[in-house]
């Protein structure tokens, strides 16, 4: 077990500072654009797989760092460059996440090579949970999965929506009910292989922020798997079903269920990403504050701008730490007891939410315009508090958690 630290490692620096470079060089320069666009960047994505950043040894690498600290470095560096354009590199992540967090050990190396494609072709993936009437209540999920026997088969039915690269995806991955009684513990994630018949892309969005990323619906019309699309196995999730029901009928103990794991997982980097585009909006905000002049001297001068920019500084480092600690902790097997995980997703989305906010007021009129970059990363930093559960989620994770309750 790695020791708890607050120093990356020369490793670790190496790497951070890779990939600011390619933050300051190459995301930054293009954000303005892609979030005018509202187009997935590809020829970023492109030059993201040429680098080896976009890539699945690349996202390995940092996912097993023994430190936990790999994947939060990572989406703390890219975000800061855009989020928008960030989210489009690192989009793929979420459903290989939901690979790593279900499915076996050939699925694992079947699938997310196919993810990622390579430099010359870039693909990319989708995670596809939620649904209309089913985001934050997934126990409400309606898209089924059906097990025909005779041809071994699953057939899923359904509409997925809010699913980055939904529809434009070479794989998709996508949580259906396979035993509605059961509620959120009678779910199962599923690979939908390239070009599947069946499953086609509904609505595309037109966001508030993170524009250069795609979402949109996923629709599923009797789209038929194989049965070794089903993540885990068969043997697998019929055990996890009997045990279910059993404790269902005992009272009902907590489980988990195949969307909770993979957002269970990922819920510390989506807070490192909040950090990056906080800090990132700090920065803007505290250089602007040094050189700006009113009444013969620099902003920064004034307690009701350096004080804000105290509490701005502040606050993104005990985010950081919360998402640093939770990564530290899912690495080494040790159980998000109170709900350490949700902890650093709703304080470092808060976060970002109030500094962008804050960036915007120290540049006054000028954070209100394109020209200065504080409007869109307030725009984009709009979704932490929003995705991979709203921060009232979070709450009620945490709440329930220290409570002793059980998480539906």
């Amino acid at each position: 077990m790695a020791e708890f630290t607050m120093e990356l490692n020369e490793e670790q620096k190496e790497v951070r500072d890779w990939l600011h470079g390619f933050a300051a060089d190459v995301i930054r320069p293009a954000a303005a654009e892609w979030d005018e666009r509202e187009e997935t960047p590809w020829p970023v994505i492109q030059e993201a797989a040429k680098v080896g950043i976009y890539s699945l040894d690349f996202y390995a690498q940092q996912y097993f760092d023994p430190t936990g600290l790999g994947i939060p470095m990572a989406m703390e560096e890219l975000f800061w460059g855009d989020a928008g354009i960030a989210l489009s590199i690192v989009g793929t992540g979420l459903a290989a996440v939901g690979v790593l967090a279900n499915g076996t050990e050939e699925q694992i190396g079947t699938w997310i090579p196919q993810m990622y494609g390579d430099a010359g072709d870039v693909k990319v993936a989708a995670f596809c949970s939620s649904e209309p009437d089913a985001g934050s209540d997934v126990a409400s999920m309606r898209t089924r999965a059906v097990y025909d026997e005779a041809k071994d088969e699953w057939v899923l039915s359904g509409t997925k929506t809010w699913a980055t690269n939904g529809g434009i995806a070479n794989v998709h991955v996508v949580v259906a009910v396979v035993d509605p009684e059961l509620g959120s513990k009678g779910h199962a994630s599923f690979i939908v292989p390239p070009n599947t018949p069946g499953l086609s892309q509904g609505q595309k969005f037109k966001k508030h922020g993170i524009r250069a990323s795609h979402t949109a619906e996923v629709v599923l019309e009797d789209v038929r798997v194989p049965g070794s699309c089903l993540l885990g196995g068969k043997e697998k999730l019929d055990e996890r079903l009997a045990r279910a029901r059993e404790r269902a009928k005992a009272g009902g103990e907590r489980v988990k269920n195949a969307a909770m794991a993979t957002f269970e997982a990922s819920r510390p980097a989506v807070g490192a990403m909040a950090v990056g585009t906080a800090r990132a909006a700090y920065e803007v905000a505290l250089d602007y504050a040094r050189t700006r002049e009113q009444f013969g001297r620099p902003i920064i001068d004034n307690q009701g701008v350096a004080f804000q920019l105290a509490d701005m500084r502040t606050s993104i480092d005990a985010a950081r730490l919360l998402v640093w600690r939770a990564s530290w902790m899912a690495i080494n097997g040790k159980p998000f007891t109170a709900a350490e995980g949700s902890m650093s997703k709703l304080f470092a989305s808060e976060t970002a939410k109030k500094v962008t906010g804050q960036a915007i007021q120290i540049l006054g009129g000028n954070g209100y315009t394109r020209e200065y970059p504080v409007e869109r990363m307030h725009r984009d930093a709009a979704i932490y508090t929003i995705f991979e559960g709203t921060s009232e989620i979070q709450r009620l994770v945490i709440a329930r958690t220290l409570s002793g309750m059980p998480i539906r």
